[in-house]
């Protein structure tokens, strides 16, 4: 099933590796930007939305996906993870067969 990305893979841009290893408080030093900016966002609400009073259909999907109704975060987050627990769900079942060990394999999942 792989196989049917390939075509796809000169439009996709590849990250490289890193030229250095990276240290500990960098990493850190990132993760706590990151998580500044989810939390900015998860609190920044859409303009222009009426809010309603009515029943909110996807409540408990917004738990699971970590966002609030009505926020930035619910236009960014979602499709990022859902999509990561489609291809994880997907390996898992063995419908998708990767072996982390050949490089092409990665590269396509």
């Amino acid at each position: 099933m792989l196989h049917l990305v390939r075509p796809f893979l000169s439009f996709l841009p590849e990250v490289q590796t890193a030229n250095r290893k990276v240290m500990l408080r960098e990493k850190a030093i990132y993760t706590a930007i990151c998580l500044f900016i989810f939390l900015v966002c998860s609190q920044l609400p859409l303009y222009g939305i009426h809010s309603t009073t009515g029943a909110d259909p996807f409540y408990w999907m917004r738990a699971i996906l970590a966002s609030r109704r009505r926020t930035v975060m619910e236009l960014g987050m979602t499709p990022i993870i859902t999509s990561g627990m489609v291809i994880q769900l997907l390996q898992v079942s063995k419908l998708i067969k990767v072996d982390n060990n050949v490089r092409e394999d990665r590269k396509l999942l």
